[in-house]
């Protein structure tokens, strides 16, 4: 078993959208600061814990049923992956802080898009990076279908998003950057 440090599987190990090839990936300040946090915690403190425990059930004596060992060798593999997709993430990343951009009523990655559909209900969603995106929170992926109708329009436009039901028009009502 050899080492794919460039393989492509580790975004799908994680169960994470790929990035489009050849494009950045765009996040806010805090997302940058999650993810790095989180890389320097497995570096720093679950990898050498587990290696050492690997270290410990080795040293206990035969490998092939010894739980502890067979755990611990997982969790590394495991551990190793994460690093690397998040060295991935981080090394294209691009971080855009919303709240620096100048005042505009356009839609562009970071804003708070409130936006009315074809029957008047009123929705916000902010559009954010892959790697932060929770729809629980109305924060969508800068490459969703949704985020991608919105951007480089403007407040008072009126966007068309295709659907398994349909087109449907909706209309932005407010544009801000939080």
């Amino acid at each position: 078993m050899g080492n794919n440090f460039d393989s492509d599987d580790d975004d799908e190990e994680v169960g994470l959208p790929a990035l489009p090839k050849g494009t950045k990936n765009y996040m806010t300040p805090p997302c940058y600061r999650r993810m790095i946090e989180e890389r320097e915690h497995l570096v720093k403190v679950e990898r050498p814990a587990m290696t050492n425990v690997v270290s410990w059930a080795a040293s206990n004596g035969d490998r092939s049923e010894n739980g502890d060992y067979l755990y611990g060798k997982r969790r590394l593999r495991e551990i190793d992956r994460r690093i690397r997709f998040l060295n991935k993430r981080l090394d294209n990343a691009e971080v855009v802080d919303p709240a620096t951009r100048p005042p505009t009523d356009q839609v562009f990655f970071g804003a708070t898009v409130t936006y009315e559909d074809e029957e008047g209900n009123e929705h916000t969603i902010r559009i954010v990076g892959i790697d932060e995106a929770d729809a629980t929170k109305g924060d969508v992926s800068w490459i969703s279908p949704i985020a991608r109708v919105f951007l480089k329009a403007h407040e008072g436009d009126t966007v068309k998003l295709p659907t398994p039901q349909g087109v449907q028009h909706l209309e932005i009502v407010e544009v801000r950057y939080i």
